[in-house]
């Protein structure tokens, strides 16, 4: 939970964008079964995080959203093979793994958060209620809970790095494409699957979506810490 109003309205900003993005792309005439899954999934995440970033978040049952998301992980890696399209099943996986992560590290941060005892609150968020198996002295001033002990913080901080390696990756790739635009139809690939995609402007989308998400992510994992 975000003790900080205005990052709170900033992060749930930012993690509109892929939900929007994901909701769109479930909906548009023409795409396969297998594709609404894929955004579906995103844009479950998307709203599971903005509600993560809400006091009102911290209420929903965990259990149900590890499942949720280890379940998509699975998703992407296994039927990555099966829409490889003109390359080999292991780039068609190796180009899904990124997905995995992020679903990965969404469960972990789930779960983590539900952990009894590996969080401490803080009265960062103006007097925030204490929870069981937690305490009011931690706290950054912008998170009104953080994870105690090295182990937990140590997987936060490695997610957070690897998230912020894979946004920027997809940040630089949406304004290649954008940059780059109208030179022939582009083509995005989301967990092996080749989508014609009209314009550079729609090419753009999807690596643009999914960096807000994984830059989002990183820096919620950055207030764990």
């Amino acid at each position: 939970m975000i003790a900080a109003t205005g990052l709170r309205w900033v992060l749930s900003l930012i993690f509109a964008a892929p939900v929007l993005y994901g909701v769109w792309r479930m909906l548009l005439p023409g795409t396969k079964a297998a594709e609404r899954v894929d955004h579906a999934l995103h844009a479950v995440m998307g709203v599971l995080m903005i509600a993560m970033a809400w006091p009102q978040g911290m209420d929903l049952p965990p259990v149900p959203q590890v499942v949720l998301f280890s379940a998509g992980g699975v998703w992407f890696v296994a039927t990555a093979p099966f829409r490889a399209g003109d390359r080999s099943r292991g780039k068609a996986v190796v180009a899904a793994l990124p997905h995995v992560v992020m679903m990965g590290a969404m469960a972990w941060m789930v779960a983590a958060m539900d952990s009894s005892g590996s969080m401490s609150g803080s009265t960062a968020a103006g007097g925030a209620q204490s929870m069981q198996g937690m305490d009011m002295s931690g706290g950054s001033g912008l998170a009104a809970m953080t994870l105690a002990g090295a182990g937990p913080k140590a997987a936060a901080v490695l997610f957070a790095v690897v998230l912020g390696g894979l946004g920027l990756a997809w940040l630089t790739r949406a304004l290649d494409r954008a940059r780059d635009g109208g030179s022939g139809e582009s083509r995005e690939v989301l967990a092996g699957d080749a989508v014609p995609v009209e314009t550079a402007t729609g090419s753009a989308l999807s690596p643009a979506c999914h960096a807000a998400m994984a830059l989002g992510m990183a820096v919620m994992f950055v207030l764990l810490v």
